[in-house]
């Protein structure tokens, strides 16, 4: 005859990782997921794999844009760990990519820069702005020079911010 004894201990052991079990199915379940973004129907923006400066290109034309031959910035920046009012804008734009910069709070990034040369509609200078972490590109924008200018997603579909 074999006889297994069972403590208290044990109890709360696997109730806790039946509960855990249980509400990491939940959140698989009910979170919902973001798409990549599409440009057309049969088309899809790759955001991953860019290494070089010529992929960087390449990535802002998956949108349309042209722009200059070689970044005009190249500067390392931290995502910071408590987003402000402008910083949680800012993640909105984001977010319109289906991209979210607080995944990346406290971490080193690197923005590269760029001059547009076909916003339609505006006669200033417009930049094109891509934000690289480990070779993925995980936000950025376009935006005018000018003091009351704009901001926008890199989509530049209508202007999130003017003055």
């Amino acid at each position: 005859m074999f006889i297994y004894s069972v403590k208290a201990s044990s109890i709360r052991f696997f109730t806790v990782l039946v509960l855990s079990v249980a509400l990491l199915t939940a959140l698989i379940v009910l979170v919902p997921t973001y798409e990549p973004l599409s440009v057309s129907a049969s088309e899809t923006v790759n955001f991953s794999k860019i290494k070089t400066n010529e992929d960087r290109i390449s990535f802002l034309a998956q949108f349309g844009w042209t722009v200059s031959e070689q970044p005009l910035e190249e500067v390392a920046v931290t995502i910071p760990d408590e987003f402000d009012a402008v910083f949680m804008e800012y993640n909105n734009l984001q977010k319109e990519l289906g991209l979210d910069l607080s995944r990346y709070k406290r971490r080193d990034v690197v923005r590269y820069t760029y001059q547009v040369t076909n916003y339609p509609g505006y006669d200033g200078t417009v930049y094109a702005s891509v934000l690289i972490y480990k070779n993925k590109v995980i936000g950025g924008d376009i935006c005018s020079a000018d003091v009351n200018g704009f901001v926008t997603s890199l989509k530049g579909e209508g202007v999130a911010s003017q003055q």
